[in-house]
């Protein structure tokens, strides 16, 4: 593997502390702090570490780097931490720049929103400001949460009516499974009471008849927002991939990842050929993505399409473990379902509280009802060797997943897939002999603990409740554990992940699952080493070994060392991406 990248530094990142100009001209000296290297199952330290030419030269004793490398401009690290750079395991790369670019919508302690009210000022504040030019004419807000809001409940067309009659309105939920239009929104959207629902999706409705409530869910809500809030014009994706890179680089993110790339592929594709990305994105195209259709976006409103041999993007020379310019497609995106917090996650039994419109007994639904069609693209995938990952949610997806997938590695084999579960929030436990046998990588959602953690006890259960994504279990069964935000569900912060995984405490302040705790230490392999690992990556990235890339992060304090609750307010100094610092705090 290797990458051709463009090296292009705002002027911010120029300015030096006692840097050379240019890191990859000459080698850099590190020493003077915590510097956790990351090699093996227990944490071991270097006293330094030497880059040069964008790799890492040297790590070992601080009197030997010296002897090596005099005229090696040195930096001085004064008690902060080094560790590599963080392998984004899953999120959505392209949509930190919508979330920079739209309204506020999060509860606590991302943001401020407390209730309907809060959403409506919070937007017509923002509809005032320099944004609304940017989000192709429609007031955008991002990351409510009903489960926070103390109506209880999704905003309904009504009430997003209050910011605008005229003027499309959408917010988006916290899950990015839902989103609310306002009037005019559904007519943009040409959304009527004669709608039917897509395949996979759900238009909510009014209580006395078929007019839409401004609800959309999963299917019926996703195309339309991949289609709505992304940027259209050149100028406005370009702006939006340059706040998407400014996130990931703020929170030590050198590798990123955009786990369901739709028509934003054709922007990454222009974006890395034009510009040139700073740090490596790597890019996983959704199932529905097929044909040499300009776009790539989901057909109709949601409707699958059938696999098949036409799927022409999966062929293009971006897809691989080579970099141009910082951009590759690692392989396909495939969902079985929808939110667990949304309560359209498939399980097997009953949700306690039902959401509005559905009765006792609901269970949530699949993305697939027919198991044919989802072997036959887990076929397609497994024949061309393309790395597939799949959200999934509840255990009867889970289930779905264990049959379909398990069908194709039968008829295919499966050595060294390395095939990834997103989520896997509300699975069951005795699943997980099963995915051992599947050689699959959980990528596990721990921040479910902190964010919905008092919301579960609620739809199913307080037993049920401590057993959300197991990540300690699937360590002591000897599974390569990854971690990851799903940002923008919530902000990319790397260090709440770590904090959420180590801690599994909710926002009352109740532990959700003390056995499912896992260490500091564990919880930084799942988004350094095991993370590169799981995108084929772990020779180059991940650790800070001797002939890696000098991909690096400096710390305001040690994860290890920090009292287990503080973790979370621990801050990125500096993020180094082979060798050139791309961010550093003001």
């Amino acid at each position: 593997m290797f990458r051709i990248k463009k090296l292009m530094l705002p002027l911010a990142t120029m300015i030096t502390l006692s840097v050379s100009a240019n890191a990859n001209a000459a080698s850099t000296l590190y020493y003077g702090g915590d510097i956790l290297t990351m090699e093996g199952d227990k944490p071991q330290y270097a006293e330094s570490i030497v880059t040069k030419d964008g790799k890492i030269a040297f790590v070992g004793k601080l009197t030997e780097a010296q002897e090596k490398y005099k005229d090696a401009t040195k930096r001085d690290l004064q008690g902060k931490v080094m560790v590599p750079g963080f392998v984004d395991a899953h999120a959505h790369f392209y949509a930190f720049g919508s979330q920079a670019v739209a309204a506020n919508l999060l509860a606590g302690p991302d943001g401020k929103v407390e209730n309907i009210d809060d959403i409506v000022s919070t937007l017509k504040e923002w509809s005032k400001g320099p944004n609304l030019k940017r989000t192709e004419g429609w007031i955008l807000g991002m990351g409510y949460d009903d489960a926070m809001l103390a109506e209880g409940r999704h905003p309904t067309k009504e009430d997003l009516d209050k910011i605008s009659k005229d003027i499309p309105v959408m917010v988006t939920h916290i899950s990015g499974h839902f989103c609310v239009l306002n009037s005019a929104g559904l007519k943009k959207a040409g959304i009527t009471a004669q709608s039917k629902d897509p395949k996979g999706g759900k238009i909510r409705r009014m209580a006395d008849s078929q007019e839409p409530n401004g609800v959309l869910e999963e299917l019926a809500a996703i195309p339309l927002m991949m289609k709505s809030i992304y940027p259209h014009s050149k100028e406005n994706v370009k702006y939006f991939l340059k706040k998407s890179e400014e996130t990931a680089m703020k929170y030590g993110i050198t590798t990123a990842q955009e786990g369901r790339a739709m028509g934003n592929h054709e922007d990454m594709m222009m974006y890395a050929e034009e510009e040139g990305f700073k740090i490596d994105v790597i890019s996983y195209l959704d199932y529905s993505m097929k044909n040499n259709v300009k776009g790539m976006t989901c057909a109709g409103a949601g409707h699958h399409e059938k696999s098949g041999e036409d799927y022409t993007r999966m062929k293009t020379p971006w897809v691989g473990k080579t970099y141009t310019n910082g951009y590759r497609v690692g392989g396909m995106k495939i969902t079985l379902d929808g939110s667990p917090q949304g309560r359209t996650a498939w399980r097997t039994k009953p949700y306690l509280l039902p959401p509005d419109g559905q009765k006792e007994g609901y269970v949530g639904y699949p993305a697939f009802d027919d198991d044919k069609e989802l072997e036959e693209l887990y076929g397609l995938a497994f024949k061309h060797d393309w790395q597939v990952l799949t959200h999934m949610n509840g255990d009867a997806a889970v289930d779905q997943f264990i049959r379909t997938m398990g069908a194709a590695a039968k008829k295919y084999g499966n050595d060294d897939r390395r095939s990834v579960l997103i989520h896997g929030v509300l699975m069951r436990k005795d699943q997980i002999d099963a995915l051992k046998a599947l050689k699959v990588i959980p990528s596990m959602y721990t921040m479910h603990t902190f964010y919905w953690g008092d919301w579960y006890k609620k739809i199913i259960g307080k037993d049920a409740a401590q057993l959300i994504a197991p990540a300690k279990t699937f360590i002591e069964k000897g599974f390569n554990l990854t971690i990851h935000t799903d940002a923008p569900v919530a902000l990319p912060n790397q260090m709440t992940i770590v904090s959420a995984s180590v801690n599994r405490t909710s926002r009352s302040g109740t532990v959700m699952g003390p056995d499912e705790r896992i260490t500091p230490y564990q919880a930084l392999q799942g988004i350094t080493i095991n993370s590169a690992y799981q995108s084929f990556e772990e020779d180059r990235k991940g650790s800070l070994k001797v002939g890696k890339l000098a991909d690096l992060v400096i710390l305001s304090d040690n994860p290890l060392k920090v009292d287990p609750t503080k973790i979370k307010e621990i801050t990125v100094l500096e993020t180094i991406k082979e060798g050139n610092t791309v961010y550093r705090k003001n």
